[in-house]
């Protein structure tokens, strides 16, 4: 017997923003198997006058809008269900990382309210709301393209969803580290070759290569990503015969090596 599918309400005052980027691609095919159930529902519909209204002034003055409290708790009553998480898309909600998509895709139904203006009145937060995430520290004009991302990246986690289970285990963060670089044909493009080691039909090798170029470029571009990496004693051999595991315990020793170590000395 296969698992339910995953259900994704996303509440918001403009549906017509996520139509096409639900409907392509991985989400698309999810959707046609019944491995997840998409439903946008629109917070307008919901609004109690008849210009359909869902934000007002901020009480004690300032800046910008805020959306309505009775809208908002209308719009998610009406695809809430026992057992669901209620998530707001919030810059002031919890950093979004892997781990959070891996915790989310535990869940059978998440509601993800699309926040706008200025916020949404602190009475529905705090009645309604079980958990807020943001995708970053910048701003956006709303929580939109932050549903999609989560959407995204946790439909992918799910059984059946991609076509390689490996696919999403072997992605990066799924450990603290950044994936090896990736070839594809031709051999050759403007005078630069793919490395041999992935030309030699030996998957051992291969998988060496890889794990070693993986760890490289994390020690680059994410270095804090190597304090929070735990190596089997096997991968601590082959980075000792790279040379990497003197450059990985000075940066878990807080150093920046990454610039002096590059010509080793």
């Amino acid at each position: 017997m296969n698992d339910p599918p995953m259900r994704f309400d996303i509440l918001t005052i403009f549906p017509d923003l996520l139509d096409s980027p639900l409907n392509e691609g991985i989400l698309r095919r999810a959707r046609q198997q019944d491995l997840i159930r998409i439903k946008i529902t629109n917070i307008r519909d919901f609004a109690l006058d008849k210009h359909a209204m869902t934000d007002d002034r901020p009480f004690g003055g300032g800046e910008g809008m805020v959306m309505k409290p009775e809208p908002l708790a209308a719009a998610l009553e009406s695809v809430r269900q026992p057992g669901g998480r209620v998530v707001l898309l919030s810059p002031q909600g919890r950093l979004y990382n892997q781990q959070i998509a891996r915790e989310l895709a535990s869940e059978s139904h998440l509601m993800l309210i699309c926040g706008r203006y200025e916020g949404v009145d602190e009475r529905f937060r705090a009645a309604y709301v079980d958990d807020e995430i943001s995708i970053g520290d910048y701003i956006l004009t709303g929580g939109e393209l932050a549903a999609m991302v989560v959407v995204d990246s946790v439909s992918r986690l799910l059984p059946g969803v991609l076509g390689c289970s490996a696919s999403a285990e072997n992605d990066t963060f799924s450990r603290s580290l950044l994936k090896h670089p990736q070839y594809t044909r031709p051999q050759v493009f403007e005078g630069q070759d793919v490395p041999v080691e992935l030309l030699s039909g030996d998957h051992a090798e291969i998988a060496r290569f890889r794990f070693i170029a993986s760890v490289q470029r994390t020690i680059e571009r994410r270095p804090e990503l190597i304090r929070l990496e735990h190596f089997s004693p096997e991968e601590k051999k082959i980075l000792k015969r790279a040379g990497l595991d003197r450059i990985i315990e000075k940066l878990r020793d807080g150093q920046d090596c990454r610039a002096r170590d590059k010509d080793g000395s």
